[in-house]
């Protein structure tokens, strides 16, 4: 019994204590502090002490990113140049893309695709969160000139083309936030650099050809789309419009054949039931929900509020 009794000990995991070494062994444990070790079991230890040495001293090289084309900043393999324009667009509009500091390093993101179609001194971006004078007195003039546009949905915008109609000025410079809305929208009120521009806001009917990547809802357009539709208008040229929206559509169209899936705006899923995350609780998200969609999505909203009001809240 008393021999059953030490194996089963043997074969009991034993606690480690705190600062120990994950890959430390009971074994190992033991011959520091001078435990009886069996032999086999020490030899076994022994060797797997100098196998994990001699890991650790294995170089680690750096991982390589893929040489990436200069022009459209995508990797060289997968270069989107033959879908640009042979020369950059002339047009006459200034414009500001201020860039959330998420959206830098996104694999698929449309600025450097908007950018490359441009002249280098009509198309600037700034990234950043926050912004004021002190930092760049360059952008703090730019919002102060009465020529200045900035492209935000907000309750103030007015329609872009039905601006420019009645504008004594005509607008020069157009600035557009990229990143998702709730990044939008803390670059826009915490920033007071931007509420010297008129807002302004696109009223159209095409749906984002960004269909991989999920959009709120269907009249949602990718940052290189709302380029394309704001300066076809601004310029009054609609073949702005189709040269920057050729290299999305190449985008998309390669990611498709590879594996990528359309993505269904937000909008279309919750429609249909097929919206997989919970719905919110809170009841700013919930009045932001029926801001967007209170025209489609009355029954759902009422099925939202209904917990609620069983409550008590």
């Amino acid at each position: 019994m008393e021999s059953q009794k030490e194996a089963r000990i043997l074969q009991e995991p034993v606690a480690r204590p705190p600062g120990a070494s994950r890959s430390q062994t009971p074994n190992a444990k033991e011959r520091q502090e001078g435990g009886p070790v069996p032999a086999a079991a020490a030899l076994g230890a022994e060797a797997d002490d100098d196998s994990a040495d001699g890991l650790w001293e294995l170089p680690v090289e750096p991982a390589k990113r893929r040489p990436e084309c200069s022009r459209c900043s995508r990797p060289q393999k997968v270069c989107l140049c033959p879908f640009l324009p042979a020369h950059p667009l002339h047009i006459s509009t200034h414009l500001y893309i201020i860039q959330h500091p998420a959206e830098e390093n996104k694999v698929l993101r449309t600025v450097p695709l908007l950018a490359a179609c441009l002249p280098q001194d009509k198309c600037k971006v700034k990234i950043g969160r926050r912004f004021s004078e002190e930092r760049d007195p360059e952008l703090s003039t730019v919002c102060r000139k009465s020529g200045t546009l900035i492209l935000y949905p907000g309750a103030e915008a007015a329609n872009l083309e039905e601006f420019i109609l009645d504008s004594p000025v005509y607008p020069s410079t157009i600035i557009i936030i990229d990143g998702t809305w709730s990044q939008a929208k803390d670059i826009f009120y915490k920033n007071s650099l931007f509420r010297h521009p008129k807002q302004v806001q696109l009223k159209t009917s095409i749906s984002s050809q960004y269909v991989i990547r999920m959009q709120p809802t269907n009249r949602c357009l990718s940052t290189l789309e709302c380029a394309a539709v704001a300066l076809s208008i601004l310029e009054k040229n609609n073949y702005i419009q189709e040269t920057l929206l050729r290299p999305l559509q190449a985008l998309c169209s390669f990611q498709l054949q590879h594996g990528a899936q359309i993505r269904l705006s937000k909008e279309h899923l919750l429609k249909n039931g097929l919206y997989p995350k919970p719905m919110p609780k809170n009841k700013r998200k919930l009045s932001w929900i029926n801001l967007y969609f209170s025209c489609s999505l009355n029954r759902l909203i009422d099925l939202l509020v209904s917990p609620f009001k069983q409550s008590g809240v």
